[in-house]
């Protein structure tokens, strides 16, 4: 099942609502017929009642639309957190010249980075340093904490892709990374949820990414140094995960900060990250206070 957050191009509520896609339809699981919440994070705090419900919708009576004619949202609009994890491929790891980690370098995402398929990423004012990165990501379906690696899988609600755009300037000089990670706009995630069902196995996935059509990043998840599993059990050790929250897995070797000279993303750059089993997520890139999406 794929999982939407959506509104029709001619709505005059632009509120997002929830729907399911089959084929080249959106079925809206607000209709009553069907009668589930609009909120994403709502729908996944629902529990499986509500994922059954969802993916019966099709052959209820509730109203579809055609893809081509609805806005997607990212499918988790706000979520209530954002969590990165540094260096995570053995090969990023080194063309960065680091030294592979032991432990999980986590740092946070400002969910207000957050922004759709198409929307645009803005180089700031105060930087030029802006990189892509294409990621992995899953969110959590359940609260839930203290949960072992080998439970991990039944607290996932599904994946989609993140590019994890960072500044890389702000994020060298604070410790955290997390303002070099948070800048508004540099969260573009979807197109959907893929729900686990549909994913084999998340640790053997192809993933590439282009700039402009110039292949950077081309690999695989099972260049992960820790697993989504071994995620969930760490962040779970600390504090309590929540349905809605998003997991960006980290990032392969080709990132801009790689090349001599550096790569850089600039107006005028469109980003497109293809996820095997999961789909396509692109934006175009704008400078800070350019013109928003349609």
């Amino acid at each position: 099942m794929r999982l939407v957050s959506f509104a029709g191009r001619n709505d005059r509520d632009r509120t997002p609502r929830t729907g399911v896609l089959v084929g080249d339809e959106v079925v809206d699981l607000t209709d009553p017929a069907v009668g589930l919440p609009g909120d994403m994070a709502d729908l996944l705090a629902a529990g499986t009642g509500a994922m059954e419900s969802a993916a019966g919708a099709p052959a209820t009576a509730a109203a579809r639309h055609p893809l081509a004619a609805v806005t997607l949202f990212a499918p988790v609009p706000r979520p209530p957190k954002v969590m990165g994890l540094g260096m995570n491929y053995g090969a990023h790891v080194a063309e960065m010249g680091r030294p592979r980690p032991e432990n999980q370098v986590w740092f946070n995402k400002q969910r207000t980075c957050v922004i759709a398929p198409d929307e645009a990423i803005e180089v700031p004012r105060v930087s030029a340093q802006v990189d892509y990165e294409g990621e992995l990501a899953f969110v959590i379906g359940r609260r839930c904490r203290h949960v072992a690696a080998a439970d991990a899988a039944s607290v996932v609600a599904g994946f989609s892709i993140m590019n994890d755009v960072s500044v890389r300037d702000w994020q060298w000089r604070s410790p955290t990374w997390t303002m070099g990670k948070s800048f508004d706009t540099h969260g573009p995630l979807g197109p959907w949820l893929v729900t686990p069902d549909e994913i084999e196995d998340p640790h053997r996935l192809r993933l590439r990414t282009w700039v402009n059509g110039e292949l950077r990043q081309d690999s695989s998840t099972d260049d992960m140094i820790f697993s989504c599993w071994e995620m969930v059990q760490e962040l779970s050790t600390v504090f309590t995960l929540e349905p809605g929250d998003v997991v960006s897995t980290g990032t392969p070797a080709g990132v801009g900060a790689s090349f001599d000279p550096p790569k850089w993303l600039v107006a005028g750059d469109t980003v497109r990250i293809e996820l095997e089993g999961i789909g396509i997520l692109e934006n175009p890139v704008i400078d800070e206070g350019g013109p928003a999406r349609p």
